[in-house]
């Protein structure tokens, strides 16, 4: 991987306009690979509105094929631009299958690979599990021409396990596209709570693996169709840490953002000097790790 990576992040808020929201995000990548960006992220299905809060067939409308225009459309860009790209989509794989999908484009416009969310939410205002089959790629890392990208969605960074196989395949980089906000009748002590241990939950990630984590979410109020809540507050807050769980970056919780960011990717080797624990592990003793619970 590159010794000084740049990094474009672009937190938006979208509406109900497919178009004019993938309209926006391209203007967003041409402007932040003229500022120098190589790997540019996006958020988690950053084409629509997050229409996992209600349960409804006909959002299965919103899913494309891989190819389709849509794809087309970033693998373009990627060219156009000579940047790599994640994009995050929601992929038609066969009539009624479907799988929450991030797709990276290296500099060329080429497929570098893709990832399917693993981890699936069935919350309140987040029913994921109606419209996404569990991932059956697994956890390895993508392979493009500035290193290999261990990409990873939204539900899966609350995951240690998701993060660590990534590292021990070889990924220099962990990659979070995500969607996720408050609930309008928390308290704000819950609200905050809530974004601090989604915040640190990631940071543990970089240090347990000493690894930059770029994690880039959605921002700003979408209703729920149904009426049954007041919709999601999307809390942004995107942010890049380093190998040490260290911010390099934290953007806004309330306002749209983009940023270039560089990461020295040479330091996670020095901090894997420093602090061994993937040396250290006591592989002979972890085989419970694959059982649901221990009694």
């Amino acid at each position: 991987m590159k010794h000084n990576l740049k990094v474009g992040i672009i937190q938006q808020h979208n509406t109900a306009d497919i178009a004019d929201n993938r309209r926006r995000l391209g203007e967003k990548i041409r402007e932040l690979a003229s500022k120098g960006a190589e790997l540019i992220v996006n958020q988690e299905l950053h084409d629509s509105l997050y229409f996992c809060q209600t349960e409804n067939v006909d959002c299965c409308d919103l899913a494309v094929e891989i190819p389709s225009e849509t794809t087309l459309f970033y693998s373009r860009l990627a060219k156009e631009c000579k940047v790599v790209i994640v994009t995050s989509i929601f992929e038609r794989r066969a009539p009624g299958l479907y799988h929450n999908t991030a797709i990276v484009y290296d500099t060329d416009g080429s497929e570098a690979g893709r990832y399917r969310k693993m981890h699936i939410p069935d919350d309140p205002a987040y029913y994921e599990k109606f419209y996404f089959t569990p991932g059956d790629l697994g956890f390895r890392p993508i392979d493009t021409s500035l290193g290999r990208l261990g990409v990873l969605v939204c539900w899966d960074q609350w995951y240690p396990e998701a993060a660590r196989l990534m590292a021990l395949s070889g990924a220099q980089l962990l990659i979070y596209p995500t969607a996720i906000g408050w609930e309008s009748s928390d308290s704000d002590d819950e609200k905050s709570r809530q974004r601090e241990a989604w915040i640190t939950v990631q940071r543990g990630h970089a240090i347990a693996n000493g690894l930059p984590v770029v994690s880039v979410n959605r921002v700003g109020h979408e209703d729920d169709p149904s009426g049954a809540t007041n919709g999601i507050e999307f809390w942004g807050s995107s942010f890049v840490a380093g190998p040490q769980g260290e911010f390099i970056y934290r953007a806004p919780d309330d306002r749209e953002d983009s940023a270039v960011i560089e990461i020295d990717t040479l330091r996670s080797e020095q901090v894997r000097r420093w602090w061994p624990f993937l040396r250290d592990r006591r592989i002979d003793a972890y085989g419970n790790l694959t059982k649901r619970f221990v009694d």
